[in-house]
C-alpha cells in the first residue's frame, strides 16, 4: 500500500520533486547558454581596437582587453608613451591581471557546466608557468617582482557594495611556496587582536618580499593593515581604507575610501603619506570599485565600467592633487598594471 503524506502519495511527491529538479536544471542550462551567447557576441568579429603583432617589451601597461570583437578578454599591452596606440594581445583570457617584468598573474573564469575558476601564472612571453584553482569568482590579484602572488576570490556574493560577501585571500609564490589564507593570520586592530568570525581580508599590495598591505573587514568596518609574511601577522594602519596600492617610491599608499552616505556604496580615492600620516581625499562624482595602480609617483590608474554598456570598461588616470579630475587613459581596458624595465 502506498504511504500517504499530507494527502499526497510518496510516489506523487517524488514525481513533483523530479519535475522541479528538471525545471531547475533547465533554467541553469538556459542561463548558461544565454551567458555563453553574450560572451560569443563580444568575442567575434573584427576588434574595435587597433591590434599589432609587435611585442611591447619596454615600459608598458599590461591590462585586460575589453574592446569588442576578436581578442575580447585577452591580456593586452600598450607602450606607456602611447597608451591609446596599437595594443599587442596574448591568447590568454583573464578576468583580472597583474604583471611584473618577469611574470603575469591571470585570474580566469573557465566557463562551462560547472563553471570553474583558476589562477594562471605566465612568463613575460605569456607561456604558462604554473596554475592552481580558485574557490570562487576572481576579484583581486597582485604579483611581486620576486614572484609572490596574492589572489582574492569571492566565495559568496559578487560585490563589495553589499555586506553579504565573503572572500578568500591567499598568498603563494611562483616557486611553489604557500603562505596560506590571510584570515588565519594574527590580526590586530589598534593593538587589540581581532578574533571575530566575520572577518574578511582582501586587496593585497606588496611593499617588499615580506611586507604587504591589505584590507581587513569586520562588523561593517574596514581597515588598511600592514602585514608581515614571516610573522603571519597584520596590524591596522588606518580605518575606512580598502584595496591599497603602494607607490613606486614606497612613501605613500592609495586606496578606496567609502563615502558616508545612505543608499548604494560610493568610494572616493584617498592617498596616505606613510611618514606624516596625512591623508588626501580625491572626491569622485562617479564612485569606483577597483584596486588602484600607480602610473608614476603623482598619477593613479583605475578601471571603470562604462555606464549603460555591459561588458565595456575603460582605464582612467587621475593626479594625486586637490581637485584633480579623472581622464580616460586607455579605452576598452580593465585591470591595468604598470611594468617598467627602465627608469
Amino acid at each position: 500500500m502506498t504511504k500517504q503524506v499530507a494527502g499526497i502519495s510518496a510516489q506523487t511527491r517524488w514525481l513533483i520533486l523530479a519535475i522541479i529538479a528538471v525545471l531547475a536544471l533547465g533554467s541553469v542550462t538556459v542561463y548558461a547558454v544565454q551567458a555563453f551567447g553574450r560572451y560569443q557576441a563580444r568575442t567575434t568579429g573584427a576588434s574595435a581596437a587597433q591590434i599589432t603583432d609587435k611585442l611591447h617589451d619596454g615600459n608598458r601597461i599590461v591590462f585586460r582587453n575589453t574592446a569588442m570583437g576578436q581578442g575580447y578578454g585577452q591580456i593586452a599591452s600598450v607602450a606607456i608613451a602611447e597608451p591609446q596606440g596599437p595594443r599587442e594581445l596574448s591568447q590568454t583570457v583573464c578576468d583580472r591581471v597583474d604583471a611584473t617584468t618577469e611574470y603575469i598573474s591571470c585570474m580566469r573564469t573557465q566557463r562551462g557546466i560547472p563553471t570553474t575558476f583558476e589562477t594562471r601564472i605566465l612568463d613575460a612571453q605569456a607561456n604558462t608557468v604554473v596554475e592552481w584553482p580558485l574557490p570562487g569568482v576572481p576579484s583581486r590579484t597582485r604579483i611581486s617582482e620576486g614572484g609572490l602572488v596574492a589572489t582574492t576570490a569571492f566565495v559568496t556574493g559578487h560585490s563589495y557594495a553589499t555586506d553579504s560577501f565573503s572572500t578568500e585571500t591567499v598568498i603563494k609564490s611562483v616557486q611553489g611556496l604557500d603562505f596560506g589564507n590571510l584570515e588565519d593570520y594574527s590580526i590586530f586592530i589598534d593593538g587589540q587582536e581581532l578574533t571575530a568570525v566575520d572577518r574578511n581580508v582582501w586587496g593585497v599590495t606588496f611593499d617588499s618580499e615580506n611586507k604587504f598591505y591589505a584590507t581587513v573587514a569586520s562588523a561593517g568596518k574596514t581597515w588598511m593593515v600592514e602585514g608581515n609574511l614571516a610573522e603571519r601577522r597584520m596590524n591596522s594602519v588606518i580605518q575606512n581604507a580598502e584595496c591599497p596600492s603602494v607607490a613606486p617610491d614606497h612613501s605613500k599608499v592609495a586606496y578606496k575610501k567609502r563615502r558616508a552616505q545612505s543608499g548604494l556604496a560610493h568610494w572616493d580615492i584617498a592617498v596616505l603619506d606613510l611618514k606624516t600620516q596625512k591623508e588626501i581625499i580625491l572626491p569622485l562624482d562617479q564612485g569606483f570599485d577597483d584596486q588602484l595602480e600607480w602610473l608614476d609617483s603623482q598619477t593613479l590608474l583605475f578601471g571603470m565600467p562604462r555606464t549603460g554598456s555591459a561588458g565595456d570598461s575603460d582605464v582612467y588616470s587621475v593626479k594625486t592633487t586637490a581637485n584633480a579630475q579623472p581622464q580616460i587613459f586607455i579605452k576598452d581596458a580593465w585591470s591595468p598594471s604598470v611594468v617598467r624595465t627602465t627608469g
